[in-house]
């Protein structure tokens, strides 16, 4: 499964049986950083067949210690597979702001080793742009039993992202906005960024207005020096932006690439914990 499809390649394979399609939208208020499931949204219009999957739910570990804390490989198996995935089918996963929320389901299954998974590029804004069918209809996929093979190197802790400070071999990559890495806005504790890390905000990976990635070149000169690492650990506020780079990462050919599980929320919560401001 190539891990970026486009619309048009979507809607010809829409009737096949071994296609599973999830709208993974997590809706956000952009003035006060709340967040809403996105299924009002989903049940409103939707790609033909798609389901919803509940990344603020059940994707998501419930008694975690930060939003969007990683579930355990049982919680996860059991929500996956009452959306229809397991071995011998494949998935193509979106939603209707930026991809971040698809980035971050497909990491989700690729950290407990599914591979048959492809994010749309441009999402539900290319869908809608092109022309495609849309439908009110819940077809929800038939359940199936989901076997979770963790790879535990795709995802980080604190711990390991403070031993990686000074190890030589990692790049640390801070998938927020330029102004909240410098430390002009704070929306998660302490102003700043963790020592040493380079700032590719998710948003500058994508093109604003069709919402579809940017070209292959453009993403090389973006990333830069991270691309030339040994390893790579990428982190945002929580651990949803994160894996929009890192998901374009392993695009561009990376293959050892992990996200920092609750990101700033978790870093910053310790005071001694290092942060740096400006810009370099």
């Amino acid at each position: 499964m190539d891990p970026l499809v486009d619309a048009a390649w979507l809607e010809a394979h829409l009737a096949e049986d071994d296609l599973r399609v999830l709208d993974a939208t997590v809706d956000v208020d952009v003035t006060t950083g709340q967040v809403a499931s996105g299924r009002g949204r989903w049940e409103a219009g939707h790609i033909p067949g798609s389901a919803f999957a509940d990344l603020l739910g059940d994707l998501s570990d419930p008694d975690g210690p930060y939003p969007f804390s990683w579930p355990s490989p049982a919680r996860f198996a059991d929500a996956i597979g009452r959306l229809g995935v397991a071995d011998g089918v494949r998935v193509v996963v979106y939603d209707a702001r930026e991809s971040m929320w698809a980035a971050r389901l497909w990491w989700l299954l690729r950290a407990f080793g599914f591979d048959e998974a492809a994010v749309l590029d441009g999402g539900w804004t290319a869908w809608i742009a092109g022309g495609h069918p849309v439908s009110t209809e819940a077809a929800p996929h038939r359940p199936a039993t989901f076997t979770p093979r963790p790879r535990p190197e795709l995802v980080v802790g604190t711990a390991e992202v403070r031993g990686a400070l000074d190890d030589g071999r990692t790049c640390i990559v801070d998938a927020l906005s330029r102004r909240e890495y410098s430390g002009e806005l704070a929306f998660y504790g302490r102003p700043g960024h963790i020592p040493g890390a380079v700032n590719v905000p998710a948003r500058r990976i994508i093109d604003r207005d069709t919402q579809r990635f940017q070209p292959v070149e453009r993403l090389r000169e973006v990333f830069g020096p991270a691309l030339e690492a040994e390893r790579v650990v990428t982190y945002c506020g929580a651990g949803v932006a994160a894996a929009s780079d890192a998901y374009v990462l392993h695009l561009l050919g990376h293959e050892a690439v992990a996200v920092y599980d609750g990101s700033m929320v978790a870093w910053s919560a310790d005071p001694d914990l290092p942060l740096v401001t400006g810009d370099a």
